[in-house]
């Protein structure tokens, strides 16, 4: 009895503390939403009982459920997160959340644009990508986002949209850009350089898809269609005006249907540019990185790619970011047990493979791993001399990259299993963590789980 009771006053003096803290502190765990965002306080209960991350060399500071779920890509810009969306079960529309981080404490759901709702003429697509710049041209003076969007179905709009975020609580349309070919902007860039503004976008498969003798039933073609990769002086965001475009077919005649591994094929997924805009990065799946000049956009030109092993029975290049002043490229993959490759590109002509960073816990995951891709690394960024890795399943990783060969775990974060809304990411189980992206400032790093939404974190060891 005597055991019971201090039992009962623990957990009474814990309930306490609990309630004490609730309202003080706005994050969340599990599915309760930060106060500002509309949805219910948590209790001292829900933070006595509801499941915890695990972290190590990270600290949560909060979190945020903006409702719905299907959470895509984030990015950070001038005290603002941006939560774009995947299509879901439904292809519903939820567009891209602006989260307000003025108080990383207290994130607070501001605004929302290129969703369905607000902008009917773009119902039946989604957006997953959204990069977010300042501008300052002879047409357009502050703060511009473009996002991506793929249709669900084919009577959809296709392409990618530009929005004015000058002031991040009214975001207003500049323009949307129609892309022909396949299902539209996949993986998209923004960049400002050379007193231009420029957009690089990913069209998935789109040299084999609207190949004019393509043949839906065998899956191939013989003639090169539209190309995957495509270049856009969006200097006036209003009016758009698409400069280049290159194909690996085409150009280099390897065709799309030449791959290997789970998902054989040459396509370009998605792109990143030098801060001058004078290198373009293509993560072209099975073909590697492809490395061009576009120093003039009108005619990109290749200069190189990166290749993997002989005996690497996966390709799948998914994601790339630059380290040590461009001159080391990270190259991450998409695929089984799928990891980060280091390359040495001071000659973009031969890149050199460094290192690979494996991931003990993911190889020690319970297998199948459904989706296969579940325990593989996502997408990277670098900040200094740490690189960030959305990880799936895994959450964030954080890497120590001071010796590009030798890269080094220094920190990781796991949210807690949250529901899975549509049943993608969770095959066979109703909850989990589906780390897609991650962003580094600072003063605070960004993670979007696809089922719970945005964490805010902070370094504790690693800087």
């Amino acid at each position: 009895m005597r055991i019971a009771r201090m039992l009962a006053l623990a957990v009474v003096a814990l309930l306490g503390a609990a309630t004490a803290t609730a309202f003080a502190c706005t994050m969340h765990v599990g599915g309760m939403a930060a106060a500002g965002s509309g949805g219910p306080i948590a209790s001292s209960l829900d933070l006595v009982f509801a499941p915890r991350p695990t972290a190590t060399g990270l600290r949560l500071v909060s979190s945020i459920d903006p409702g719905a779920g299907f959470y895509g890509d984030v990015w950070a810009h001038r005290g603002a997160a941006y939560l774009s969306s995947w299509r879901g079960e439904d292809c519903a529309g939820h567009g891209v959340r602006v989260i307000d981080l003025a108080d990383p404490a207290r994130p607070q759901h501001i605004s929302t644009f290129a969703d369905a709702a607000r902008e009917p003429e773009i119902k039946g697509t989604w957006t997953e990508k959204t990069i977010v710049r300042d501008a300052a041209t002879a047409s357009f003076r502050g703060t511009v986002a473009v996002t991506s969007l793929q249709h669900c179905s084919e009577d959809a709009f296709r392409g990618f949209g530009l929005y004015d975020l000058t002031d991040p609580r009214n975001p207003k349309r500049l323009s949307l850009v129609r892309t022909e070919g396949v299902r539209g902007s996949h993986e998209i860039w923004l960049e400002n350089a050379r007193g231009h503004l420029w957009v690089y976008t990913a069209i998935v498969r789109s040299e084999l898809l609207s190949s004019p003798d393509y043949d839906p039933s065998k899956r191939t073609a013989t003639k090169p269609g539209l190309a995957d990769f495509r270049i856009y002086d969006v200097t006036d965001p209003r009016k758009p005006v698409q400069l280049g475009a290159w194909g690996s077919w085409k150009a280099l005649g390897i065709h799309p249907n030449r791959g290997r591994g789970i998902y054989p094929a040459n396509l370009v997924h998605s792109v990143i540019t030098d801060d001058a805009a004078r290198r373009a990065y293509l993560s072209n799946w099975d073909l590697g990185t492809v490395i061009l000049d576009i120093s003039n956009p009108a005619r990109p030109r290749y200069l190189g790619r990166t290749r993997q092993p002989a005996n690497d029975a996966q390709g799948d290049a998914h994601s790339a970011a630059l380290a040590a002043g461009g001159k080391v490229l990270i190259e991450t993959h998409e695929t089984f047990l799928g990891a980060p490759t280091f390359f040495d590109i001071s000659n973009p002509r031969k890149p050199k493979r460094l290192a690979t960073l494996g991931l003990p816990a993911a190889a020690r995951a319970p297998r199948p791993h459904t989706p296969y891709y579940a325990q593989s690394v996502h997408d990277p960024k670098v900040l200094g001399k740490l690189a960030f890795f959305s990880w799936y399943r895994q959450g964030v990783v954080v890497a120590d990259i001071s010796r590009p060969s030798r890269p080094r775990i220094v920190a990781r974060f796991t949210p807690p299993n949250a529901l899975d809304p549509g049943a993608g990411t969770c095959p066979g189980r109703s909850s989990c963590a589906f780390v897609w992206g991650v962003y580094p400032t600072k003063d605070y790093v960004l993670a979007s789980d696809m089922n719970s939404g945005l964490w805010v974190l902070r370094l504790t060891r690693g800087r």
